[in-house]
């Protein structure tokens, strides 16, 4: 195919790389919904939700760098692909927090505080660029200490202080 005929579909190397991009976001989105919606607790839910989307993207990192790039590229630029993942991930946390807020599994006074605490807490594992940058990180040792954040979570969740 030639760069003419590209250019036929994509009216931009960024419409590009933000397809290739978009189509691996649907499926992580996708993996997470499944979490999301799955019979379990809110709590096992959150930490399986989180622990999920940090694999997926160290997977990419190690397995896929050059889709890594253009994802970590598309985050940094805040372009309308990487936003539209955002406002998706958020969705799917929201969805958690509410249930277990309804279910009586998290005290959590406040919604948005919450969710707010959620990404901020977790983004050292969870964002593109601080993922890279711990790349040379052992995998086990960034598994550890993201465990006991996504457990921080779940305690502060659980115990109504937002």
């Amino acid at each position: 195919m030639t760069h003419a005929n590209v250019y036929r579909y994509f009216p931009s190397k960024d419409a590009l790389l933000d397809a290739v991009a978009g189509r691996w976001l649907r499926d992580v989105e996708s993996r997470l919904a499944g979490i999301a919606d799955a019979p379990d607790p809110a709590d096992d839910k959150i930490e399986r939700l989180l622990t999920a989307l940090a694999t997926m993207q160290r997977d990419a990192l190690s397995d896929e760098p050059n889709l890594f790039a253009v994802h970590l590229d598309a985050t940094v630029a805040a372009r309308p692909i990487a936003r539209r993942h955002r406002v998706r991930l958020r969705s799917l946390v929201e969805r958690v927090v509410e249930e277990g807020m309804a279910a009586g599994t998290f005290s959590a006074r406040d919604r948005e505080r919450a969710i707010a605490y959620i990404f901020d807490a977790s983004y050292r594992f969870t964002h593109p660029l601080a993922i890279q940058h711990d790349a040379d990180v052992p995998r086990d040792l960034v598994d550890v200490r993201f465990g006991a954040v996504i457990h921080a979570i779940q305690r502060v969740l659980r115990s109504g202080v937002l």
